[in-house]
């Protein structure tokens, strides 16, 4: 059986005027109204969002419980299960911030966004190869991304929404704000920008099935880690610098942080390579790590066929 043709972006607002989309106008509706809230009511109701989620979504729940208990294995029972639950809070109020993100401008959380490193992210351009940005996935996923185009220009890879209209709407909102939203699998487009010395926004961090994989630690657990990024940084040669974004607790607020580029990278080892990039997004995710999707399957692929599934009661 042939493979469907990937579905083509259809961002035009008049593309969705049938009664279907009526549902998922209505929630784009009550994203847009809560994005007018105050920053601080934002993160209570977020984390609400959170401790529903927590408690209604045992799937979920599950799968955080079993990617903590991996990655964690100094923390006892109970400030594993602690983190879990935090880490739903963070979601959750990762959830609003897409609302932020999408329909607020963000020069109006600038006065409480710091910006760290931006030197190693503009000696790097000095090169005029470009700069592949090494991002993880992240709670403050969309409202970072929104808040960094106020001090660089830069594109950004994307895996498109499901939902046609929401893909719209968020592809409409994030071209706003970068150059250009790429599709996740048009390497042509990103080695094109790259050749315009564009930085472009990318994340290597999820599981993608067994192609074009190796197995290099994540935490300590082998996951499959995607061998892409060193082929674009071999036919590119550009710059790969990692960046990473939190929001501070204490009071409203979030860092950006822009680190020293990968160096001797690619190696020419695929494997090397990828134990690089994990071992530097792991160091980003240890300094706030309830700001990680953990509710994602990181290591479902596993090194044989015949490995147990560690996520097995999430399929009961």
């Amino acid at each position: 059986m042939s493979k469907r043709p990937p579905r083509k972006r259809d961002t035009r607002y008049s593309s969705y005027r049938h009664p279907r989309w009526w549902p998922t106008w209505l929630g784009i509706a009550m994203m847009w109204l809560m994005s007018r809230l105050p920053l601080r009511w934002q993160w209570q109701l977020g984390r609400l969002i959170g401790e529903l989620a927590y408690r209604l979504i045992p799937r979920r729940r599950h799968i955080t419980e079993v990617n903590i208990r991996l990655c964690f294995p100094e923390l006892s029972p109970a400030e594993q299960q602690q983190l879990v639950r935090k880490a739903f809070h963070s979601n959750g109020i990762g959830i609003m911030e897409i609302g932020l993100a999408w329909f607020r401008d963000p020069k109006t959380y600038l006065p409480v966004t710091n910006v760290h490193g931006l030197e190693y992210l503009n000696a790097a351009l000095e090169k005029g190869n470009g700069v592949l940005l090494l991002g993880g996935h992240y709670s403050t996923l969309d409202l970072g991304g929104s808040l960094v185009t106020e001090f660089i220009e830069a594109d950004v890879m994307q895996r498109d929404h499901n939902n046609p209209l929401m893909n719209a709407v968020m592809t409409r909102a994030r071209e706003r704000r970068y150059g250009t939203a790429l599709d996740s699998k048009n390497l042509r487009g990103l080695l094109k920008q790259l050749k315009l010395n564009r930085v472009v926004w990318y994340a290597t961090d999820q599981d993608y099935g067994r192609k074009g994989i190796v197995f290099a630690p994540f935490f300590g657990v082998p996951a499959g880690s995607i061998t892409a990024t060193s082929r674009i940084a071999e036919r590119s040669g550009c710059a790969v610098v990692p960046f990473s974004h939190f929001r501070r607790e204490r009071e409203p607020g979030y860092d950006i942080y822009f680190h020293p580029p990968l160096e001797d990278f690619p190696s020419g080892d695929d494997l090397t390579d990828a134990t690089l990039v994990n071992q530097t997004i792991e160091q980003q995710v240890r300094h706030n790590p309830d700001q990680y999707l953990w509710m994602h399957r990181r290591f479902k692929t596993r090194p044989s066929r015949d490995d147990p599934d560690l996520y097995h009661e999430d399929t009961r």
